[in-house]
C-alpha cells in the first residue's frame, strides 16, 4: 500500500471516530481520549494529523458542510420549477441528507446555532460554500416571483437571513442541549414561506 493511501485511510479512521464522538457529545463534552479509545487510535497518531481537538472538530464541520452542499446542489433543479416546488424540494433534500447521514445532524445544528464561542469565526469559514448555495437558491426562487417594485431580490434575501439569525437566536436562548433537527428545518421552512407569501390568506394576497 502506498504511503499516501495509508495516510488517507488513517486520517479517515480518525475522522470517523471523531464524527461519532462529536455527534454523540457535541464539542464541549467530547474528548480526544474518547476518540482514541473508540477506534483504538493512539493520541500520537491523532496529533500527527490534527494539532488540536479544535482542528479535528473543524475538519468534521468542514466535511459536514461540504457533503451537505454537494448533496443539495445535485438535488436541486437548475430552472423550470415554481417557487413553492423549489422550496419543497430544497427542504426535503436537506432532511433526506440528515436521514441518510445522521452523524451530521448534531454537527450541523451546533455549527449553525451553538458553535463554540472561540471557534465561531472558523466555523463560519467552513460553511461559506453552504451559505453561498443558500443565497443562490433563494435568488433562483425569487427570480420567478413578482416582487414589490421597491424591494430588490438582494433585500429580500437579506431579510430572510435576518429571519434565520433571529430563529437561531431563539434556539440559543432556549439553552444548551441537542437541537431537534426536524423542528429546526420545519421552522426555517415556515419562516421562508412567510417571507415569500406574507401572513394573509393566499386569496386575499392576490386581490
Amino acid at each position: 500500500m502506498k504511503r499516501e493511501e495509508k495516510n488517507r485511510q488513517t486520517r479517515q479512521r480518525i475522522m470517523d471516530s471523531a464524527l461519532q464522538e462529536f455527534a454523540r457529545q457535541g464539542y464541549g463534552a467530547s474528548s480526544v481520549n474518547a476518540i482514541c479509545s473508540a477506534e483504538g487510535i493512539s493520541k500520537g497518531i491523532i496529533y500527527h494529523y490534527f494539532e488540536t481537538k479544535d482542528d479535528l472538530y473543524l475538519a468534521c464541520v468542514e466535511d459536514c458542510f461540504h457533503r451537505l452542499t454537494e448533496y443539495l446542489r445535485e438535488a436541486m433543479p437548475q430552472r423550470g420549477r415554481g417557487a413553492q416546488e423549489c422550496l419543497e424540494l430544497y427542504f426535503n433534500a436537506r432532511m433526506e441528507f440528515f436521514q441518510k447521514n445522521p452523524l451530521y445532524q448534531r454537527i450541523f445544528c451546533d455549527a449553525v446555532i451553538l458553535p463554540p464561542a472561540h471557534l465561531k469565526t472558523a466555523v463560519g469559514e467552513r460553511k461559506v460554500g453552504f451559505d453561498a448555495l443558500n443565497i443562490e437558491i433563494l435568488m433562483q426562487i425569487l427570480a420567478g416571483m413578482k416582487l414589490r417594485p421597491e424591494i430588490s431580490r438582494w433585500e429580500a434575501v437579506d431579510t430572510f437571513l435576518q429571519y434565520q439569525d433571529f430563529l437561531n437566536a431563539r434556539y440559543q436562548m432556549a439553552g444548551a442541549g441537542e437541537v431537534d433537527i426536524q423542528k429546526h428545518e420545519t421552522d426555517c421552512h415556515r419562516a421562508l414561506e412567510i417571507l415569500l407569501y406574507g401572513v394573509t390568506a393566499r386569496e386575499e394576497a392576490q386581490q
